[in-house]
Order: C-alpha cells, then structure tokens, then sequence
C-alpha cells in the first residue's frame, strides 16, 4: 500500500520547496502566491536502514522499500472555500489523500512575501482549519438534502447517518475543526492532519520554541524543519547528509521525520521479506494479522493462506543468518490469528 499524503497550508510558507526536497521531483517553487497551478505527486522510497542490512545478508539482487506519495496542494488564502484564489478546486485534491500535512511557516524572511503580511503560525493554523470546516459546511448540508430524502422509507442506517452528519454540521459551525469521520463523505476537517513547521535553521535546535509550537497543535503530531537546508541536502548521499545534520545539531532530516510521524498517524507499520531475488519493505496497519499481510503481497496470499515462518529483525541480524536463528529457536511458525509486529522477517505459505 502507497501512502498518500497531502501537503497543504497557506501560500508561501515553503511547501513547494520542501516538496522538492523531499521528491527531487522539481516542482516550481517561487516567490508569489499559487506557484502551485496543478497539484504536483512524487513518490519515494521510505527511509529504512534495515534493508541495506538484509539486502547485503542475502546478497539481493534489488532492494525495494515501501513507498509514500506526496500531494504538494496550491497555496490557500482566507476564502479559500467560497473561491477566493485558487479555492474549492484545490480543496477536492485534499479529499483524495489518507492524511494532510499543514505545513506552517515560523520562519521570518523580508524576501519572502507573507500573504497575511506578518508571522504568525497560530493564526495561519487557524486560518488554514477554518478554510477546510467551512468547505465541509459546504459539503455536509448538500449531502444532507439527499441523505434526507433516503430516510423516507424508514431505513435505519440512513436515519442514523442523517443523525450523525447533522451533529458534526453543528459541531464545524460551532467552531469545531477536527470532526469524526462519516462513511461515504470525505471530510476534510475528519482527516489524519499532522504539522510541519519551517522554522529558521537557528531555531531547529531552540528546545523552547520547539515545546512552544508542539504545545500549540497538541494532540497532533509535528515535525521541525528549514527548507533551505532540506534543499542542500536533497542530492547528498547518506553519509554526506549525515555529516552535514550533524553540523548543525540535527538527529533526523525531513524524509525521515516526515514518514516517521505520518506512520504514527495512521496507526502504519513495515515488515520485511528477503531473499536472492528481492529485499522488500511492506505498510501495513498496525494490528493487522498475518494473512492480512499476505494480502498485501497479494490478495491470492491473503487467501491461500497457510502460514508464516516468521523471525525479528533484530534476531537475525544479530545472529547472522537463518539458520542460526532457527538452531536458537527464535525462528517460528505463525497461523491466521498472529498479530504482525514492526520489524517481522516474513515468508508466508499459501495455497491458491
């Protein structure tokens, strides 16, 4: 499974340049509002160490990680759900997406045009939140003339769908810019949403004004970054990219980080195949059993399923090889109602 991820947030806060870091995909990135025309897509590979280590253990011919797509969505502006700018066409690329990322601007640059004319990420936050309740406003009470008409013959589920898209209406009029999602209408305000705030490079490693913007999205997750240094490091080689974080007192650069808290919000997890042929890294939800996994693979796999020798990474690497983690008897045989872990090694039996 390819995650979709939407990269959303005023106009000139950085997106597009980090969407470029991030891809390589070189999307335009300028100094004026809706450089975004068409939403630009990239996929790329997620970070994972631990396939460079099996891929040489097994001698692979190729290594496959799994992949996440990026949605860099024009910039909004205030009004942005009753068409001002580049308004509700660009909101419909948001629904498409599994989880949003907002993208907020702390950093200050006179050369860089504020569309608001000042810094301001709670403000912007709230701008952005309003934008997306007001286009569900929208949606929600044109959905509900037809949602209306379906309780007529007195079907339950319709009544209580009805019930249920009436109370998040209340709720987004209210104020409220985080709802639970309803069946069949892909809310925006009811999306996975986690922030990534563009900070100045001096500020990355400034612990209090880290604390002060997390404090100002919790619960949601967020991420820290400088555009300008994800862009010089977007052609380095790990080592180099290494060194250069380092120079600067920085643990995890802007991929890693990004997949790492978009993985958290969706509840996501990998395990890994091996072998001659491929070493492969797999999404699955957390909680998924172990034909559901197989599925992955391939529906064929999910249904044929028979059984999963299984080992954890950390004890094959440890150990070395297979054989050595079968002789410590850490190699085991898994049916239908394993639940898979992060990190599980995996062959799967099927019959099809």
């Amino acid at each position: 499974m390819s995650l979709q991820i939407g990269i959303v947030g005023l106009a000139n806060v950085g997106k597009s340049t980090l969407f470029n870091a991030l891809t390589n995909a070189g999307a335009l990135a300028a100094n004026y509002p809706f450089a975004t025309i068409e939403p630009n897509t990239g996929i790329v590979g997620v970070p994972d160490e631990r396939l460079a280590v099996l891929g040489k253990m097994y001698e692979s011919d190729k290594i496959v990680p799994a992949t996440v797509e990026f949605v860099d969505i024009a910039g909004l502006i205030a009004g942005a759900s009753k068409g001002e700018g580049l308004g509700n066409k660009f909101l419909a690329n948001i629904r498409e997406c599994k989880v949003i990322c907002h993208v907020v601007r702390a950093f200050k640059d006179g050369n860089v045009t504020h569309v608001a004319n000042s810094v301001d990420p709670k403000r912007d936050i709230e701008t952005v939140e309003t934008e997306l309740a007001l286009a569900d406003i929208d949606s929600l009470e044109r959905a509900l003339v037809k949602m209306r008409k379906d309780t007529k013959s007195g079907n339950k589920e319709a009544i209580a769908k009805v019930a249920m898209a009436e109370k998040v209406l209340d709720e987004l009029k209210s104020g409220k810019t985080h709802v639970e999602p309803i069946e069949g209408l892909e809310l925006l305000s009811a999306k996975p949403v986690f922030y990534m705030f563009n900070l100045d490079e001096d500020e990355l490693t400034d612990e209090a004004k880290l604390a002060e913007l997390s404090a100002m999205v919790a619960p949601q997750k967020c991420v820290f970054v400088n555009a300008k240094l994800e862009s010089e490091m977007a052609d380095m080689s790990s080592e180099d990219k290494q060194v250069f974080l380092e120079s600067y007192g920085i643990k995890e650069d802007g991929l890693s980080q990004f997949v790492r808290v978009a993985y958290d919000t969706l509840g996501l997890q990998s395990y890994l195949t091996a072998g001659k042929k491929e070493t492969r890294a797999w999404t699955i939800k957390k909680g998924a059993t172990a034909p559901e996994a197989a599925g992955v693979i391939h529906t064929d796999f999910q249904r044929g399923f028979i059984a999963a020798t299984i080992c954890k990474y950390d004890d094959l690497v440890r150990l070395g090889s297979e054989k050595a983690v079968r002789e410590a008897g850490l190699m085991r045989t898994e049916g239908k109602d394993y639940i898979m872990q992060d990190g599980d090694v995996v062959e799967f039996k099927f019959n099809v």
